[in-house]
């Protein structure tokens, strides 16, 4: 996990650029799970880099946006939750503070293989936001 000063462009595009070039630097693609922050998205790249760079490590991402209106219902937001719960609870001082306590539970649930149990179906998502899914009738 990423900490930075603030949530910009450049910070994401650095990011990427890591996940690239140094977490997977073998990977054909990198499948990305986004929220729906302005800054996430192909074109902070080519405001933090050049055109051929930011053309090289687009054409490695692909990118998956979280649905705005049930964004509560994905495994991403339930992996912050529990980042939320466990990694920050109460104010934290500094961001040398922040990055080691995010470490630590980053390294523990990658060594304990955590999964999340994802038992939230369609029927369930058109029951529960009936207004955002269609009925499909039997």
């Amino acid at each position: 996990m990423w900490v930075s000063d603030q949530r910009c462009a450049q910070d994401f595009a650095r990011e990427k650029k890591w996940l690239v070039d140094e977490r997977y630097p073998k990977a054909e693609g990198i499948r990305v799970v986004l929220d729906n922050l302005n800054t996430h998205k192909a074109g902070s790249l080519y405001e933090a880099f050049a055109p051929s760079e930011a053309r090289r490590i687009a054409k490695r991402l692909e990118f998956h946006y979280t649905p705005k209106h049930g964004s509560w219902l994905n495994m991403a937001e339930i992996e912050i939750s529990i980042f939320s719960r466990q990694c920050f609870g109460g104010r934290i001082s500094d961001q040398k503070r922040l990055k080691q306590r995010v470490s630590v539970l980053e390294r523990a649930r990658n060594e304990a293989h955590a999964k999340i149990n994802w038992q939230f179906t369609s029927e369930d998502a058109r029951v529960k936001l009936h207004h955002i899914y269609p009925s499909i009738p039997d």
